[in-house]
């Protein structure tokens, strides 16, 4: 019950606030908003308030906004509040912003958790791995690294991330143990491994896990905006990259993407960790839905700006013929890929399984 109302939360903000980017941006530039709508399918209920019809829908798998004179074979009278009657530039601003919204709001999110406190792993051991360097060298759990090669280290991100490069040679470890310091020489294993674009990279391990000992790591006002875009940027363009590693067959579509049955999961499971952890998770899938809907894909927000464009460059719209085909492909594709992503979820999460032991109970 708490995966599922944390589910649908998480799913509600974001799919309002895309759609809210599309209905905003229409009323302000004056064209008509028909329909505003949480969820597809059947209509469970609506309220009307001037020109527009709040719903809610029984599928509550997206939304959408029904502007007025927004279908190509609609006969068009030129008025102002007509979706297809405005200017290029105008229906861009329409389109874009429910993904720009979608970004704004992952921004907001990962700097109000640098704000108000980022859990962050301190460096304080909680596990020794058999047959690897630091249970050998002598490290016990509770010991407290202090510095790698003489950089001082916090965290347990920046610790590792020293170690991982050190494939060369011995290490210098500064070690707390129980409030006294010292240093311990080791030699790392070196191994081969695939990095998450699938490039094969060599990394240096010593064999620890981390303690369950937490930090709420708290930033200043304009610190934690600069580091809550640092974040954002980097997130884009490591999900930007991936999806060319997908593309170019250096990824397995499986592997690397999920789809609502997986995001139900970690939802859940971000749920059982606590509030920022869940909110740390509704800025990541807000921004991913931001960067999954500009992509040029037809049906999707990049797929209207990518006909935009060619409607600039041509001095005219595609025709509805052309228009609808594209439209139907790309409806078919986005099917066949929905349909292979959750039967991709259902085996990686073990669904069925889960399902058929509640019922022999």
């Amino acid at each position: 019950m708490l995966s599922l109302i944390s589910f649908l939360i998480v799913l509600s903000v974001l799919v309002i606030v895309h759609e809210f980017g599309h209905f905003i941006t229409a009323k302000r530039l004056g064209v008509r908003v028909e329909k505003f709508s949480f969820g597809f399918g059947p209509k469970l209920f609506s309220i009307k308030r001037g020109d527009t019809e709040y719903m809610v829908s029984a599928i509550p798998l997206g939304g959408y906004v029904k502007m007025g004179g927004d279908e190509p074979w609609e006969k068009l009278s030129g008025a102002k509040w007509e979706f297809l009657s405005r200017s290029v530039g105008d229906r861009f601003k329409i389109i874009f912003a429910g993904p720009l919204l979608n970004y704004v709001l992952a921004f907001l999110i990962f700097s109000v958790i640098f704000m108000f406190g980022s859990p962050t792993m301190t460096t304080e051991i909680g596990g020794l791995m058999k047959d690897y360097p630091a249970s050998a060298q002598g490290l016990m759990v509770g010991d407290k690294i202090k510095a790698v090669d003489g950089h001082s280290v916090k965290y347990w991100e920046d610790m590792t991330e020293l170690i991982h490069k050190h494939t060369e040679g011995p290490m210098m470890l500064t070690v707390d143990r129980s409030g006294k310091a010292f240093d311990k020489e080791i030699a790392p294993t070196v191994r081969k491994t695939k990095d998450i674009f699938g490039t094969e990279v060599k990394i240096a391990l010593i064999g620890i896990t981390p303690s369950q000992t937490i930090e709420s790591v708290k930033y200043g006002f304009v610190k934690s905006l600069c580091m809550g875009g640092n974040k954002l940027i980097q997130l884009t363009a490591v999900t930007y990259k991936a999806l060319w590693c997908i593309i170019t067959g250096r990824l397995s579509v499986k592997e690397s993407l999920t789809g609502p049955i997986g995001i139900f999961v970690v939802t859940g499971q971000a749920a059982k960790m606590g509030f920022i952890y869940i909110l740390h998770l509704m800025g990541i899938l807000s921004a991913s839905l931001a960067m999954f809907n500009i992509l040029p894909f037809p049906i999707l927000d990049g797929g209207h700006i990518l006909f935009l464009g060619i409607e600039k460059l041509r001095g005219k719209p595609l025709s509805v013929k052309a228009q609808e085909a594209i439209a139907n492909v790309g409806v078919t594709l986005l099917i066949l890929l929905t349909v292979f992503i959750f039967y991709s979820d259902i085996i990686k999460f073990g669904v069925m399984g889960k399902v058929a032991k509640i019922f022999h109970r």
